[in-house]
Parts: C-alpha cells; sequence; structure tokens
C-alpha cells in the first residue's frame, strides 16, 4: 500500500471517528435540552465541542477531496 493510500485511510478513519462522536454530542445536546431546566454551561460546552468537531470534519474532508467545497 502506498503512502498516499495509508494516508488516506487514515483520514478517513479519522472523518468516521469524529462524526460518531459528532452524532453522541448532537444526541447528547437534544437529551440534555429535554430537561425542563437544562445546565445552561454544560449545554453551552456540549455545543462548543460540537461545533469544534465540524470544523475538524470540514477540514479534514477537504484533505480527502480538496476540489470538493465541504
Amino acid at each position: 500500500m502506498e503512502e498516499s493510500e495509508t494516508l488516506h485511510s487514515a483520514l478517513q478513519q479519522r472523518v468516521r471517528e469524529l462524526q460518531m462522536e459528532h452524532d453522541d454530542l448532537d444526541d447528547a445536546i437534544a437529551r440534555l435540552s429535554e430537561n425542563p431546566l437544562p445546565d445552561q454551561l454544560r449545554l453551552q460546552r456540549l455545543k462548543k465541542r460540537k461545533l469544534l468537531l465540524k470544523d475538524q470534519l470540514t477540514f479534514l474532508e477537504r484533505q480527502l477531496d480538496p476540489d470538493v467545497m465541504a
């Protein structure tokens, strides 16, 4: 396997991991928001982490396919 293929596979794996974490955060935010008095600080931190993950995903997706606007 060529080095570029290995890098591509590693990037794809990282994208999958980040997407799973992003989805988990989405679920956690939804559950926390169902509470009539949600912990606003925790909710804010989860949302900030989710945005950071989205930025990382966008960056990695552009690395995988630089010709497509992610």
